[in-house]
């Protein structure tokens, strides 16, 4: 007996854009990921935590490192529910470890590490010679 194989072959959809350098980039940001998500069909259940993660991961990018910051988003439909990856790329760290910026208020920063952790069924951090890859997997229920 033949052992059929389905060979419907998932569809990987893939986008990636630097982060523009202006303020409000990532609000724009934002608005451009959910109307891709919108047209590649992502589940609206994971559509609100995508958007908080990857700001989040811009947000770290942008106060934490140095330019460029760059978006990749894949989404892997899949035959039951789909998984969208965020990856985050930056330049490495903007000061040493252990610093921070002087306006740097704990009561409003330090959470987005806990905010992707809460949204995402996994996650973690890449680091090369070029800088370092914050990432996240979201799968839709």
């Amino acid at each position: 007996m033949a052992v059929q194989l389905n060979t419907l072959a998932r569809e990987t959809r893939e986008q990636v854009f630097v982060l523009p350098p202006f303020a409000g980039a990532v609000s724009v940001v934002r608005r451009r990921v959910a109307a891709i998500l919108a047209g590649w069909k992502v589940s609206p259940a994971i559509v609100e935590d995508a958007l908080l993660v990857v700001s989040e991961l811009l947000t770290n990018a942008i106060v934490h490192a140095l330019p460029p910051a760059v978006l990749r988003l894949s989404w892997v439909p899949g035959d039951g529910p789909g998984v969208l990856r965020v990856e985050v790329t930056d330049a490495g760290p903007a000061r040493p470890a252990g610093t921070s910026p002087a306006w740097d208020d704990p009561d409003e920063h330090g959470r987005g590490e806990d905010i992707v952790h809460a949204l995402a069924d996994r996650h973690g951090m890449l680091t090369h010679p070029g800088g370092c890859t914050r990432w996240a997997d979201l799968a839709a229920a």
